[in-house]
């Protein structure tokens, strides 16, 4: 009998073991002390989707493709506002195709001391693409993003956090320092691949800290969360207070077309001022929270 016709309970040891040990969490990466011996450290990320939320389905739908250009059009400025307004860095990770339609606002992103990191192609689901497919649309954002920007990304995020059997190979092959898509653990950790190190280190995504899963709508689909604004905050903070209890890392994920409305963008400012408020505190990309957390984990 073959594997693909098999029951999951009827499979040999060696198959689900495999299945396991492909990509695996490895040794935690918690630093004694942060940077300037911060206590916690804050990693704000901002996921550009923006209209690519819609093609990535093959979507037509003037309406929908309208709420992504909000996240340009408000979303982008309104962050970048508040964020210069506070001196706080964020990383903001970019579907390769948002950045051809709106290059702009890429640069104005990196201008401002941000870090841009990969987010996809077109937002495309990396779980169903065979290797070549994977390795083709990645080569192509990583260099779609370098061109515009003119800086190389470190990191990525794989699109809806879907990874594959093959992206942590390829994120290897093709000299990433890290990657934010997977949650094994609330610090940074080395992932493993095949049950050895692989050098890529994970600072984890989870979708606990993602504003989608509580505002995230689609009118043609079953999809009706809603979560009141300060409930959703209230998330957030009890986070990173027991983050900074902790003495570890906070790290937070949000998109512009949703975040930006004008009853939802104070949650980011007060998160801000909560985390300032608590001491001890440095907030960094995630690239910066990498390479320290890489650097000074026993």
């Amino acid at each position: 009998m073959q594997i693909s016709d098999m029951q999951p309970w009827q499979w040999p040891d060696s198959h689900w073991q495999g299945l396991v040990d492909r990509v695996r969490a490895g040794r935690r990466l918690r630093p004694t002390k942060w940077k300037n011996g911060a206590r916690l450290a804050v990693a704000l990320a901002f996921d550009s989707d923006h209209e690519t939320s819609e093609l990535r389905d093959g979507g037509k739908s003037i309406g929908r493709l309208a709420w992504g250009q909000y996240g340009n059009r408000i979303g982008i400025p309104r962050i970048l506002s508040l964020l210069e307004r506070h001196g706080v860095p964020a990383s903001f990770y970019v579907p390769a195709v948002t950045a051809l339609l709106h290059p702009d606002e890429q640069r104005a992103i990196t201008a401002a001391g941000h870090e841009i990191g990969v987010h996809g192609w077109i937002h495309e689901l990396n779980s169903v693409l065979n290797y070549k497919d994977e390795r083709d649309l990645m080569e192509r954002s990583i260099d779609t993003l370098e061109k515009i920007c003119g800086v190389r990304p470190k990191g990525l995020r794989s699109p809806s956090a879907d990874f594959s059997e093959n992206t942590l190979q390829l994120l290897v092959e093709l000299g990433f320092t890290y990657d934010s898509s997977l949650g094994a653990d609330d610090d940074c950790y080395e992932l493993m691949l095949n049950g050895k190190p692989s050098g890529v280190v994970e600072i984890p995504f989870e979708w606990v800290r993602d504003d989608a899963v509580y505002f995230m709508m689609h009118r043609h689909q079953g999809l009706r969360p809603y979560t009141p604004p300060s409930d959703v905050f209230d998330i957030f903070r009890r986070e990173l207070d027991a983050a900074h209890a902790e003495g570890g890392l906070f790290e937070l994920t949000m998109h512009p077309h949703v975040i930006t409305y004008r009853s939802r963008i104070w949650i980011v400012e007060e998160i801000i001022k909560h985390a300032k408020a608590l001491g001890d505190v440095w907030f960094a990309t995630h690239a910066e929270i990498v390479e320290w957390a890489k650097e000074h984990s026993e």
